[in-house]
């Protein structure tokens, strides 16, 4: 789906006006150090939004990242009751995912060198007008070759969430602590609107109209880009072209190999939500796979507390193994079961991605952070549609449902292969 922001994909608005820093009288001083500046006396989110200009791009990107879990359930819904075929909203969703994974790198490249006001609000303004032509062609039954078109449009929709890792980034250069708070709020921010969104896209097209979904959601995207892209005092600035690392930045050491770990990691992603669709098959199907990001969301804010990151390859055998619990929830006939496999393992989802980005902005040259967490994001975009279509075809054809399960707890093994070969490689470079 064109508008997937993993970047990738733990707070929502409504923490916003929490965070802001009490007036305390300084206290007596402890090892040379005032009580006020002491960094127990705050809790490291709090400490967070008291950099001044967060809370309002931070209000600005949520914003403009609820409609990234809405445009792909809204499409099918909308395409699927007009047309009547469930093979041509697939179809078009799985275009413009496609059309995202060329033009989104060349978008973040643009955005890298020229800021993020001049090039976000013109390059939404096109996404946006490409749904509202989707959704004015669905509702006037125009020719199937223009959905194509028009969602394809959509692909130059900058990455969100990027942006925002970007400016916590500059904000934070010199404070790795803060650093690894901010990438991973913006973490459980992606697990929360991927949770959120599809429900108030079907929500919106049941209630109201079928276009309702997509109406909304462009509305709000584009709305959130203008507000996230007023907050010029915090937008990082410009690094000139001169003194930035030419050609691609595959070539840069350790680069391509870390996306081959996102690359497997989104797999582990789209087969999960595809076989837990297939099994529960249900109402309930939704609430059940929702789980997984509630986990991975709380688990997201736990781990932005710490004041370090652990080795992405610890992540990476945590993920594998909590994998294998929806598979022996599922052996158990129990959707109780499946659900509470479901949970524990979303748990290891946002920090192996808090982490995996956090190497991305170490491998990334200066100047160039968007592109590069924007190639991460392609990559587990990449994943997800292989995992989806893995992950389907097992289900459809294994003698049951359960042993589809089997797919995402392989995906993640084979993720935690690569990043073991990336980490002797890596070593070997640096002895």
């Amino acid at each position: 789906m064109p508008h997937h922001d993993l970047t990738l994909t733990p707070a929502g608005p409504a923490l916003a006006p929490r965070f802001h820093e009490p007036h305390t009288p300084a206290g007596p001083a402890l090892n040379g150090v005032p009580s006020t500046e002491r960094p127990a006396r705050t809790g490291p989110y709090r400490r967070l939004f008291a950099t001044p200009g967060a809370r309002a791009f931070t209000l600005g990107n949520l914003i403009a990242r609820l409609p990234m879990g809405m445009f792909g359930v809204s499409a099918v819904i909308m395409i699927a009751g007009a047309y009547g075929s469930y093979a041509l909203a697939g179809a078009v969703t799985a275009t413009g995912m496609a059309a995202t994974a060329v033009v989104a790198p060349w978008t973040a490249r643009l955005v890298d060198r020229h800021g993020q006001a001049r090039i976000a609000v013109p390059a939404t303004a096109l996404a946006a007008l490409g749904s509202l032509a989707l959704l004015l062609c669905v509702h006037h039954r125009a020719p199937v070759w223009t959905l194509f078109a028009a969602y394809a449009a959509t692909a130059t929709c900058p990455n969100t969430g990027g942006m925002s890792r970007a400016r916590w980034a500059h904000l934070h250069r010199n404070d790795p602590a803060a650093l690894h708070t901010a990438n991973a709020f913006e973490q459980a921010v992606d697990e929360l609107c991927f949770m959120l969104g599809p429900v108030l896209a079907a929500f919106l097209c049941a209630a109201l109209f079928p276009e309702a979904g997509t109406l909304a959601g462009a509305v709000l995207l584009f709305t959130g880009v203008l507000v996230f892209a007023a907050q010029r005092s915090t937008e990082p600035p410009v690094t000139p072209r001169s003194a930035t690392t030419p050609g691609s930045l595959l070539r840069v050491p350790g680069t391509a190999p870390l996306l081959g770990v996102f690359l497997a990691t989104g797999a582990v992603f789209g087969a999960m939500e595809v076989v837990t669709l297939a099994h529960v098959d249900g109402p309930l199907a939704g609430p059940v796979l929702a789980l997984q990001a509630t986990g991975s969301c709380v688990a997201g804010l736990v781990y932005g507390r710490r004041g370090r990151a652990v080795r992405l390859r610890s992540c990476l055998l945590a993920m594998t193994c909590l994998m294998t619990l929806p598979f022996l929830g599922a052996s158990t006939g129990s959707l109780l079961a499946l659900a509470a496999g479901l949970l524990v393992a979303g748990m290891a989802t946002a920090p192996t991605l808090v982490t995996g980005m956090a190497l991305v902005q170490r491998l990334t040259p200066p100047g160039r952070l968007n592109e590069g967490m924007t190639l991460a994001v392609t990559a587990l975009l990449a994943g997800i549609a292989v995992g989806s279509a893995t992950g389907g075809w097992t289900a459809e054809n294994a003698p049951s449902t359960v042993y589809a399960f089997l797919v995402p707890a392989t995906a993640a093994a084979l993720a935690l292969v690569q990043e073991a070969a990336r980490g002797k490689t890596e070593a070997r470079r640096s002895s």
